[in-house]
């Protein structure tokens, strides 16, 4: 059992190392591989391995793709463990570092895909052909209409490929550029198919898997179908995405629910309700112990944010997304992911009365009361 100490300031966040060789012990039975990924702040995802008379659990087994399979083959094959036991995968929840390998345990080995009751990708025959009208009407709408119609979606639209409901510069402008990425999209299901869970999960409902009980624990906020695990017997909880050792998750705002980040305050206050955790497993860095302080920490550092955005609108009177963006985040990290965050922000601050937005121009401006 390895323990650590967070780095000084200064040094790689521990999300952002690339991946440790082989396979660590990181709770009783529990092993943990980390697999290469290449997105933008994070250096691996850990695949989390445990064992039965059956065979193997996985949880979270990395990207699509043939280089995570090759990866996934040669680190378990280096470990004792045979591939072709899994017989279960976890996914925490709908992002492809998370879900990438698990159509292919499907296919291969007939392995169960365990999921939480709302995953949902992008590549769903479900979300493609209401997003694909979406996508070519919704661009020509004013913003307003723009807005319920992201409200309404029972599917995360992606950053890319459609109008933001608050306006303002678009990533993706033409329409031929939204055409390609949705014929892209449509090929990319094709070769990179995506995992239909053969096992629907609600909370609470209690899960064996590795030889001992876990306790499903939904906590939507990053997504709305992210999914923990919870084994009371050992004190261990797989945190995936919810709550990471130093780096805070991303909140979209362009998620299904009205108020994302209400949702994900939610579930980090639901952290401190579980007794004896010992060892916390995130999706990305190493292992830790203190889940109910790490969870206020990331409330904490959110908070920060709100109070930010109260300071800047004295400043800015009423501000664009862009302009408040500009205010929350360093420049290297502005973009449509900075942009949808902090229009999560301003939609919490508004839905708590705080903030008033103003609807008549091509941009969504927001001011304080």
């Amino acid at each position: 059992m390895t323990h650590h100490h967070h780095h000084a300031t200064g040094s790689v966040r521990e999300e952002r190392q690339p991946p440790r060789e082989g396979i660590d012990e990181v709770a009783p039975g529990i092993l943990r591989l980390q697999l290469p990924i290449s997105l933008p702040g994070l250096g691996h995802v850990n695949c989390y391995a445990m064992e039965d008379a059956r065979g193997i659990t996985l949880v979270d087994p990395g990207l699509p793709g043939p280089k995570t399979w090759k990866e996934l083959q040669r680190i378990m094959a280096g470990g004792g463990l045979p591939i072709e036991r899994v017989h279960s995968v976890v996914v925490t929840h709908s992002h492809p570092d998370h879900f990438g390998q698990a159509g292919r345990f499907r296919r291969k080995f007939g392995a169960d895909v365990i999921t939480h009751r709302r995953f949902r990708t992008f590549l769903d025959p479900e979300a493609e052909d209401q997003e694909s009208a979406d996508d070519l009407a919704i661009a020509d709408r004013p913003v307003k209409a723009q807005v319920e119609a992201s409200r309404n979606q029972d599917i995360s639209p992606g950053p890319l490929g459609r109008a933001t409901p608050w306006g303002g510069e678009r990533y993706m402008t033409s329409r031929r550029r939204r055409l390609r990425f949705w014929a892209m999209r449509k090929a990319a299901g094709k070769f990179l198919p995506t995992p239909s869970p053969t096992r629907r999960v609600e909370d609470a409902q209690v899960l064996e898997l590795g030889g001992r009980e876990w306790v499903a624990v939904h906590t939507p906020g990053h997504t709305i179908d992210h999914l923990c695990l919870f084994d009371p017997n050992d004190g261990v909880m797989i945190s995936g995405d919810h709550v990471l050792p130093t780096i805070t998750p991303h909140i979209s705002g362009l998620g299904t629910t009205v108020d994302p980040l209400k949702d994900f305050f939610d579930s980090l206050d639901r952290m401190s309700t579980f007794s004896g955790v010992r060892t916390v497993l995130p999706a990305h860095g190493l292992e830790f112990a203190d889940l109910a302080g790490r969870a206020q920490d990331i409330k904490r550092h959110h908070h920060e944010r709100l109070q930010k955005l109260r300071e800047a609108s004295g400043e800015l009177g009423q501000g664009t997304v862009h302009e408040y963006m500009q205010v929350l985040f360093q420049k290297r990290s502005w973009g449509p992911m900075a942009e949808s965050e902090t229009y999560a922000h301003l939609e919490h601050l508004r839905i708590l009365g705080e903030a008033e937005v103003d609807e008549t121009g091509t941009q969504l401006r927001y001011g304080f009361r």
